[in-house]
């Protein structure tokens, strides 16, 4: 029965009868893997934690060692699997803090070249006899890197891509081709598909041709320009907090801080099949997709489906985002959000009372509309939630500068190219058309360059890296202010003079989705492959590696 529930949460992929796991092979050293677990309820529908580490142990012996990323805990302690593992967490659907991008391509570079998994002390690593007999004993017996997130894909494959691309040359497109061909099953969409992840993924392309130089500075949000904006849009600035574990919000912009430059704000009255299809329980659109077109390598990420042409347009099929969306509205609700507390315009200027200080370069600007219900009634209706990562030393042209970026600059994005609900391409009803966040470095206030923030370097081969604090394994880290958020109804908490009541809404839906449909959304579609891409595990799989 557990075998079974495991098959039914991870959708139609292969299994190998033998090794009933879901791992796959993306290069002969790097396995891909949801996160496994040692308890219920998980153990019914995730990789059993003995069954995992047996694997390993039968195919690769003492070769192996884990690179996890789960913010919300991994699941098991570390002592079940040896103590080698390797902790990196940052919040599930989003991209990671760029600082640990050098941090965690050198810990994977120095174990698969034979180094030691942790350091013993802060002098060089102590390598068995020295590098080249360790490097020579790798050759014989190669060494593998399992990652893993929670279904093996968003983070996994970043961690997995950004590695191919800085230590193994790989271009971005072959690198995302490579993820998707051997973790997702035909037409199921990408392996990485969140536009904020692709990204990163393109930021590290850069810093690798730019000689991996990054340097994080604090950040100020000047003003954010937005145009189209609806009427009832809540906009947040958020950050990394806790050393990447939790996200933080930084600010929410009152009604003060609204400047209208231009009225008229546009009439959205759609999202309405999608607010249906949540309450009913019905899923609006399959968890696992392809990336927007408009996304970075998405032609690379979203393999060629020859079908695709044959399918529903986005017109017609329910969950899609249009800007000439329906006019149908649910009973007693208002189509035109809150233009008191939050007004909407053509274009409109957000500007705080004193720039919002970010302590790093990672920004998350996050969008939510909610529709206003009879005051009687308690609740109120969310029409629209997307959000967007981006990083001021990249979007300051640092790689390309020596890494000397910008001071100042503006990222500007539009709608659709957004990221939706827990990463897929989901957002509701438009909430607007563009918008561009203005930043500086904190403590400039001209256009100059160079200003000295920290250098995060790549450590040498053979050098200590550092790890991150790992997260609770046995759960409830609250890593990500907007985990809950959705479509639908909400109830809501008694307003405020400066915000409105639609905005001060409790992080709780009144649908509750049970954990095996959460887990099953997200792995649907994942298949199993060997290190030559062959499907299952069999025991010629690993022939190569043994």
């Amino acid at each position: 029965m557990a075998s079974l529930l495991r098959q039914l949460v991870a959708g139609p992929r292969a299994w190998h009868t033998e090794v009933d796991l879901d791992l796959c092979y993306v290069t002969e050293d790097i396995i891909a893997t949801s996160g496994p677990s040692q308890t219920w309820p998980q153990l019914a529908y995730r990789n059993p934690l003995d069954k995992l580490v047996g694997f390993l142990d039968s195919r690769h012996g003492e070769n192996w060692a884990i690179w996890e990323f789960r913010a919300e805990g991994t699941g098991y302690p570390d002592d079940a699997v040896y103590d080698r593992i390797r902790h990196y967490p940052w919040p599930d659907h989003h991209p990671p803090p760029f600082r640990l991008v050098p941090l965690m391509m050198a810990s994977m570079r120095n174990w698969l070249h034979g180094g030691a998994l942790h350091e013993k002390n802060d002098t060089d690593l102590e390598l068995s006899t020295n590098a080249a007999e360790s490097r020579e004993a790798s050759a014989k017996t190669p060494r593998v890197v399992v990652v893993h997130c929670k279904a093996g894909k968003g983070r996994s494959g970043t961690v997995t891509c950004s590695y191919l691309i800085s230590e193994c040359g790989w271009r971005p497109e072959e690198a995302l081709t490579r993820f998707t061909e051997r973790r997702m099953r035909p037409k199921f969409g990408a392996g990485v598909s969140i536009p904020s992840q692709l990204r990163t993924i393109s930021y590290v392309d850069r810093w690798t041709r730019g000689g991996k130089r990054y340097i994080d500075r604090p950040i100020e949000i000047v003003e954010i320009h937005i145009w189209g904006l609806r009427n009832g849009v809540k906009v947040d600035v958020e950050g990394f907090a806790d050393e990447g574990r939790r996200i933080a919000v930084f600010h929410t912009f009152k009604k003060s801080e609204r400047m209208i430059v231009e009225g008229n704000a546009p009439e959205t009255g759609g999202g309405v099949s999608d607010i249906i299809y949540d309450l009913a329980g019905v899923p609006v659109a399959r968890a696992v997709e392809g990336a927007p077109e408009n996304a970075d390598y998405a032609d690379a990420t979203n393999l060629k489906d020859p079908n695709a042409g044959k399918r529903p347009t986005s017109s017609n099929t329910p969950g899609t985002d249009s800007a000439k969306s329906s006019k149908s509205n649910l009973s007693g609700y208002s189509t035109d959000g809150n233009p008191d507390g939050e007004p909407g315009g053509m274009a409109v200027i957000l500007k705080p009372t004193e720039p919002i200080t970010i302590p790093n370069s990672d920004i998350n600007i996050s969008v939510e509309r909610r529709n206003r219900s009879p005051s009687s009634l308690g609740f109120t209706m969310v029409t629209a939630v997307a959000h967007v990562w981006f990083n001021a030393f990249f979007e300051g042209n640092g790689p390309e500068q020596d890494g000397k970026a910008d001071a100042s600059g503006v990222f500007s994005i539009d709608w659709d190219a957004m990221d939706g609900i827990k990463g897929s391409s989901r957002k509701g009803a438009r909430a607007l058309d563009r918008i561009a966040v203005v930043w500086r470095v904190a403590g400039t206030n001209g256009p100059a360059a160079g200003v000295v923030g920290e250098e995060v370097v790549e450590p040498a081969e053979g050098k200590p890296v550092p790890q991150m604090p790992a997260a609770d394994w046995k759960g409830g880290n609250h890593e990500d202010p907007d985990a809950e958020r959705g479509l639908g109804l909400r109830v809501a908490s008694p307003s405020s003079a400066d915000v409105s009541k639609a905005s001060s809404v409790k992080s709780q839906e009144i649908k509750e989705q049970g954990k095996t449909g959460e887990d099953g959304d997200s792995m649907a579609g994942v298949r199993v492959s060997g290190p030559s891409g062959e499907e299952g595990l069999g025991d010629t799989a690993c022939l190569m590696l043994t």
